[in-house]
């Protein structure tokens, strides 16, 4: 029994590429607006609300981060 196996590397053409760059900055903009969005919120709490929510208020940058980009 004989199995044959093919890849073929795949080109990408500059069209291609210059359209991923575009994706990339868009997805990048989306995701700065969810930050600046996530930090506006949490800034306009009390301390009392962020106290309820656990957060300090010298943590919104990193909730903020983490609600963007997922680090």
């Amino acid at each position: 029994m004989a199995y044959v196996n093919s890849s073929r590397a795949a080109s990408f053409s500059l069209a291609d590429r210059i359209s991923g760059v575009f994706a990339q900055f868009k997805l990048q903009i989306a995701r700065r607006a969810v930050y600046n969005q996530t930090v506006r919120e949490l800034v306009q709490l009390s301390d009392r609300e962020l106290a309820d929510l656990g957060i300090a208020r010298t943590d919104i940058p990193a909730v903020a981060r983490e609600a963007a980009f997922g680090k």
